[in-house]
């Protein structure tokens, strides 16, 4: 899979970061995870939560979807959801927008759904904001991963989930309406 020319030196500048310490544990675990379920079904369902599914837990779900079709890992379905919905926030858009993946608006509406593309081979990634167990991502059998501590403590059991991991990123909104803006989402997106 070759992806999209301007997402490329993202692609590039990820593949030679290492993984901060603290996260490297839990990652590992999730890894091993995703491996040994994957040699018992054909599809390892992993959703990632935040409380209203507008920036982190999109940002992980698009990233993850990448990762798995960069490297050429079957069978991982990246779905995103809240402890309650709101809308993808547009400067997470606007994020996705900048590192080089292709973004369209396919229904518009308050909580609109986002295609988006990494690559020309690739189906699009579905992103809006939903509850974490409504239509749209599995209902039982998937593998949790908590993308911010609010969510993370308010919701302590993701119903329908067989696995739960705790993986928080601070929040870019602390820097919504500021200059940091776009800086702060395009760290978030590379450090997720």
């Amino acid at each position: 899979m070759t992806l999209y020319p301007n997402l490329l030196p993202l692609a590039e500048e990820l593949t030679t970061r290492s993984v901060h310490p603290e996260r490297l544990a839990p990652l590992t675990r999730l890894a091993a995870l995703i491996v040994a379920e994957s040699s018992v079904q054909q599809t390892v369902p992993l959703t990632f939560i935040c409380t209203h599914n507008s920036r982190r837990s999109h940002l992980c779900q698009v990233l993850a979807a990448t990762a798995a079709a960069y490297y050429g890992v079957e069978g991982l379905l990246c779905c995103s959801g809240g402890t309650e919905a709101t809308a993808c926030n547009e400067r997470t858009v606007a994020a996705f927008q900048r590192a080089g993946f292709e973004v369209t608006n396919v229904s518009g509406g308050t909580n609109p759904i986002y295609e988006i593309t990494c690559s020309t081979g690739t189906p699009p990634i579905r992103a809006w904001s939903k509850v974490y167990n409504e239509d749209g991502n599995p209902d039982s059998g998937y593998i949790a991963i908590m993308t911010c501590t609010h969510a993370d403590q308010h919701c302590p059991l993701a119903h329908g989930s067989s696995q739960r991991f705790s993986l928080p990123y601070r929040d870019p909104k602390e820097a919504d309406d500021t200059p940091d803006e776009a800086a702060t989402y395009d760290a978030r997106l590379r450090e997720i």
